[in-house]
């Protein structure tokens, strides 16, 4: 664990770096801050009376996204922006419609409530692809593959999925982590919370023994204390896709062509880099998913009654 705590360390000041050029490039010429990080795309116009025309009218789309998630969604309070992989994939969906971005919190309990009830427009969320939630939402094709881990303090003795029996483990209400570890480990006592950070501040305190979710939802955890430790057990795999509003196909076409041009012209793959990529080992790189919507809801089946 040597190597990866030093490429976290390494990470942690390259993000603290990066964190004090925005600052500074904002101070240098406000001017600038109106539509700076804008992709490069073309605009597609469409008619008054689908969702994307009335998003164009309104002039802004509203996107739910997490704050507490490195390196995919959270609020840089040195930049004051919301950043991360999810939000990049957000802007640039933004750019093609011509509009603004409007980035609002969605944590894993409340960001299909808030599409539903059209407080936003789309989900970009960490949020997992399963046939229980698409009876709720559609999900455009996926964008990204995270497979399951478990963090723990690096003193631990919790090596595997089974040591989890007979410990605390925090996870959030909603997360397919609920029921997966309910499932695989039915002797564990879930700490369930409405987001990550919770968890976080949970195990700093001794307060829980493990956490579980998406390795790359920890990864942040790690960035931030680096007494923490992953165990690498990859132990489910989650694809994201974006949560669209049930029965939109226009929306759907739309959000399917911007996540394939997003992969296709390379912009996909700079994002990965800027967010993940150059800070871990070359090991465990990882380039645009391969699976496919159909594929990726037959991992998460409907729960047998």
């Amino acid at each position: 664990m040597d190597r990866e705590r030093q490429s976290w360390r390494l990470l942690m000041i390259a993000m603290a770096i990066l964190a004090a050029l925005v600052v500074a490039a904002c101070g240098d010429d406000d001017e600038d801050d109106e539509g700076s990080g804008t992709p490069d795309v073309e605009v597609e116009e469409f008619p008054p009376d689908t969702t994307m025309g009335k998003i164009q009218e309104a002039g802004e789309i509203n996107l739910g996204v997490k704050y507490d998630v490195p390196p995919f969604g959270f609020n840089n309070p040195q930049s004051g922006e919301v950043e991360g992989f999810d939000v990049d994939l957000g802007k640039y969906i933004a750019a093609r419609l011509g509009v603004e971005p409007v980035f609002r919190e969605a944590n894993s309990d409340n960001r299909i409530p808030l599409l539903v009830d059209g407080t936003i427009d789309l989900i970009l969320s960490t949020m997992t692809i399963t046939q229980e939630r698409d009876l709720e939402i559609d999900y455009s094709e996926p964008y990204y593959v995270a497979n399951g881990d478990v963090l723990v303090p690096e003193d631990s003795d919790i090596t595997s999925l089974e040591d989890l029996a007979g410990n605390t483990v925090c996870t959030a209400i909603g997360s397919t982590y609920q029921s997966t570890i309910e499932e695989e480990v039915p002797d564990a006592d879930l700490k369930l919370v409405d987001g990550y950070s919770e968890c976080l501040e949970l195990i700093q305190t001794d307060a829980v023994d493990a956490i579980s979710t998406d390795n790359v939802i920890l990864t942040g955890m790690v960035i931030q204390d680096e007494t923490l430790q992953l165990l690498d057990l990859d132990y489910t795999e989650e694809p994201y896709g974006v949560g669209i509003p049930d029965g939109d196909t226009e929306m759907k076409e739309f959000v399917d062509e911007s996540v394939a041009q997003f992969i296709e012209d390379g912009t996909w793959q700079e994002t990965y880099d800027e967010w993940v990529g150059q800070y871990i080992p070359e090991d465990q790189l990882q380039g645009p998913p391969e699976i496919t919507l159909e594929e990726a809801l037959e991992l998460f089946p409907l729960p047998k009654k």
